[in-house]
């Protein structure tokens, strides 16, 4: 798996992560989420702040960091 900086997994099972990340200036705590939905072939993705109003589009680069790297990996197929 990939290394994502100040990442913290706090639940994982076959179709299911939890991670904490935390933001590089201010530190404060990030939820993402990804689940895996095989009936449907597809992955759901969700990063989102925990507090404040603005994230400047972190999450989203997050989420398309991501998702690029799945890609990479060719996962084309959810079993």
């Amino acid at each position: 798996t990939t290394k994502m900086p100040r990442t913290k997994i706090i639940e994982q099972s076959d179709r299911y992560i939890h991670a904490e990340v935390e933001s590089q200036i201010m530190h404060y705590i990030d939820d993402l989420e990804v689940i895996k939905v095989p009936q449907k072939s597809m992955i759901q993705i969700r990063s989102a702040s925990r507090v404040g109003i603005g994230d400047f589009g972190v999450n989203r680069k997050r989420v398309v960091n991501l998702l690029n790297e799945l890609e990479k990996r060719d996962i084309s197929s959810i079993e």
